[in-house]
């Protein structure tokens, strides 16, 4: 199974890769309306999700805990459905949708590090990664009718932070993977 989360390393950086440019999109442009945020967001959800689908069915085989992923990847596919498919969805309801969002894969990214623990090093990269995206989702809760651009750059800080992680859980990975690298990640 460490062979098999290590030879796919790469799908953990193009999540994060993705992320990252969701987040800094949202950056230098602040001023876009809501409904190209509910499209932006949209299509990096559809992304997401067709990538933790593929990280979660590339694991079938060798863990029995594959079907974090996939569930995460379904739960993103839905909120990008219901994105696309309904853009003029309102503010309010779209930070309804994104919070919720952000709540569940967080919990389920909390879910995956915690099962992964004795299988992966530096599984805390992932754990760290739900709780932000908890947080996220509680802020969002909390102040859904807050201003657009506060809205949008949070959305975007998130975006960023939690891309930077996968993107060094992927790297990490890789090293991991490297002939001849024998030592472990949490020793790096």
């Amino acid at each position: 199974m460490n062979n098999d989360l290590t030879r796919n390393w790469w799908l953990v950086v193009l999540r994060g890769i993705l992320a990252v440019l969701f987040g800094l999109t949202a950056f230098v442009w602040p001023g876009i309306t809501w409904v190209v945020l509910v499209l932006m967001f949209g299509i990096y959800a559809l992304m997401d999700g067709i990538v933790a689908i593929r990280t979660g069915l590339s694991r079938t085989k060798e863990s029995p805990r594959w079907w974090a992923f996939l569930v995460e990847g379904l739960i993103s596919l839905a909120a990008a459905a219901i994105a696309l498919i309904w853009p003029q969805v309102t503010a309010f309801i779209m930070v309804l949708l994104i919070a919720g969002w952000a709540v569940l894969t967080g919990i389920l990214e909390i879910v995956a590090a915690v099962r992964l623990r004795h299988e992966i090093n530096n599984e805390w990269l992932l754990a760290l990664g739900g709780i932000v995206s908890i947080a996220l989702g509680v802020l969002l809760f909390l102040q859904p009718v807050a201003g657009g651009i506060a809205i949008i750059w949070t959305v975007a800080a998130y975006a960023v932070i939690f891309g930077a992680l996968l993107i060094a859980l992927g790297f990490r990975l890789k090293n991991q993977n490297v002939p001849g690298n024998r030592q472990t990640l949490r020793s790096a």
